[in-house]
């Protein structure tokens, strides 16, 4: 693939917040393309510090996963639904508990103290 296509399959990126909306180790939620998306910042974990996830829990139907607790389960990080206590996997959605449930997850990254999510 030459460089040209590869720079044309990019994500282009779109500014949420700043970097000091973010809570260390705790979610919040931005607006984004129609979906609410919770940001959790981890600025201690070892290699990466932050994640984007789908706020709309799946098994309770609310709008609450930037509320869960965080944690690390067999060195896997993860958000537990504040209602059913279900365990999503930071880095690809994907539930401990049920393999039928995924929450969707964006690229972000900190560009000069903003926080972007990638489009696809």
């Amino acid at each position: 693939m030459s460089q040209s296509n590869t720079q044309q399959n990019l994500a282009a990126w779109k500014t949420v917040c700043s970097e000091q909306d973010l809570v260390s180790n705790s979610g919040v939620v931005v607006w984004f393309e129609g979906a609410q998306v919770a940001l959790f910042y981890l600025p201690e974990a070892q290699g990466r510090s932050l994640y984007a996830i789908d706020n709309h829990d799946p098994q309770s139907g609310a709008n609450v996963i930037g509320r869960g607790l965080i944690g690390n389960i067999k060195g896997e990080m993860v958000v537990a639904s504040p209602i059913y206590k279900q365990h999503f996997r930071l880095e690809d959605g994907h539930c401990l508990e049920s393999s039928q449930q995924r929450l969707r997850v964006w690229p972000v990254r900190l560009n000069s103290g903003m926080v972007e999510l990638g489009l696809d």
